[in-house]
């Protein structure tokens, strides 16, 4: 590995007096760290799509550019995984710091060399290096999380730093418009961004450290006196990619399950977000404008439901995730029926529905990542929440993209609505199980 990612070295334990105060502080300066430091990640995600329109008047096809833009999510997903195992392994102010810089870069390079947006291909393969730089950002927070927030209080850090990616996915548009004001320019919408996150990426480096053992603290069970059942001294060594691989993921049943309950969770996310513009103008008659602020408060409507998740979890099933994304995706595929089944003409009800199921669905999406962080050795935290992801990205979003939109286009909307809802039902189903058996497949992962 190189060096300068390697994670920091443990030093000699503070003064007992001074643990408390220092924990206590280093943990609000971290969190902002790393959810700054997230959101921003976020600047250079979407923003290809606002360049979108003005690459059609150069003589850009819609399918040239979707096929493009899909080049982020594909890198995302395998990287997400690969960058899980490594981060494991690496100081994590370090990787996600470098992961904001290397992704700024590939995006401020787009912007300034006319030569970057001159062909599909070219711009495929520029994004997808930036997907694959994204993949750095979900697993140094994860291992951060893990090691300085005790499981017991986890649901509810975890919900608050999730809304990270609602902040950061809303800042683009308005980077964009700034751009175009001072500048004139639509390169804007990649070089805004990007200059975003170098500033951030200075930020989250500064605010962030590796685990409470380098600087001179306890390790958090102990601090919190809130010890996992099989917690031990084993729990603070550092591991090897093949030991976290072959003897913490691979024969990990109830992380294969979530992994799969991802996918479909990943396909109402993305299904309803990204095909509810052309659903509600096509069958519900709405108008450019109510359509766009549905797509709007769809997002926002997550920040408070991922906050209300997160207590949900922690205050009423005890920290029960599975048993909290069950009853979630219970009332997503009720709110997705309604959705389905409204007749036209009804706009409230159907921004109601929209809002609904955003406040829904990203409680879910918050919990299958908290989930595979516990399920999994705190050292392998990275590998297992990428693992997760490299589902919900690679399956999910791909079904949610391409099968939606041919299944729509053979058979119509309501087929739609079918692969909708069947796959929020196997999201229930695959949940259910692990609420049930976790405990025994844990059990038998440890023996």
């Amino acid at each position: 590995m190189l060096g300068f990612l390697k994670p920091a070295p443990h030093i000699e334990r503070l003064p007992l007096d001074k643990i408390d105060p220092t924990y206590k502080r280093l943990r609000w300066q971290i969190f902002f760290g790393i959810f700054f430091g997230y959101a921003a990640y976020y600047l250079v995600r979407k923003n290809f799509a606002l360049a979108i329109p003005y690459l059609q008047e150069e003589g850009f096809s819609k399918a040239d550019l979707g096929f493009a833009l899909s080049a982020i999510s594909i890198a995302y997903g395998f990287s997400k995984f690969i960058s899980g195992s490594i981060s494991d392994r690496s100081n994590p102010r370090v990787f996600l710091a470098l992961g904001l810089v290397l992704s700024g870069s590939v995006m401020m390079f787009m912007g300034l060399v006319p030569w970057a947006t001159s062909s599909i291909a070219i711009m495929f393969v520029l994004l997808f290096a930036c997907g694959w730089f994204q993949g750095m950002g979900w697993p140094p927070c994860g291992r951060t999380m893990v090691h300085w927030w005790s499981k017991k209080e986890r649901g509810g850090i975890v919900s608050v730093w999730n809304c990270a990616h609602n902040v950061g996915g809303g800042l683009p548009p308005l980077l964009f418009l700034l751009g175009m004001a001072m500048f004139g320019d639509w390169h804007a919408a990649f070089y805004m961004p990007a200059l975003g996150t170098f500033i951030v990426a200075i930020f989250a480096y500064i605010m962030m450290r590796d685990t409470p053992q380098s600087c001179g603290l306890p390790p958090v069970e102990e601090y919190k006196n809130d010890y996992p059942d099989d917690y031990n001294e084993k729990s603070e060594v550092e591991l090897s990619a093949k030991q976290i691989f072959m003897q913490y993921v691979l024969p990990n049943k109830a992380l294969w399950l979530i992994a799969i309950a991802n996918v479909f969770v990943y396909l109402i996310r993305y299904g309803v977000l990204d095909w509810s513009p052309a659903y509600l103008s096509e069958v519900k008659g709405h108008g450019i404008d109510t359509s766009s602020w549905a797509y709007f408060l769809y997002e926002y409507a997550g920040i408070p439901g991922t906050l209300f998740c997160g207590w949900v979890s922690d205050k009423i099933f005890k920290g029960n995730r599975g048993a909290t994304g069950v009853f979630f995706m219970i009332l997503v595929t009720i709110a997705v029926i309604v959705f389905w089944l409204t007749p036209p003409g009804s706009e409230q009800l159907d921004m109601f529905c929209m809002i609904f199921i955003g406040f829904l669905i990203y409680g879910p999406v918050m919990l299958i990542g908290l989930h595979a962080l516990e399920l999994a050795h705190k050292k392998a935290a990275g590998t297992a929440a990428g693992f997760t992801g490299l589902f919900g990205y690679l399956g999910g979003s791909v079904i949610a993209s391409a099968v939606i939109g041919i299944t729509v286009d053979k058979f119509g909307w309501d087929w739609g609505f079918y692969l909708l809802i069947g796959g929020s039902i196997l999201s229930v189903i695959l949940l259910l199980i692990v609420t049930i058996h976790e405990k025994a497949m844990m059990r038998e992962l440890q023996h």
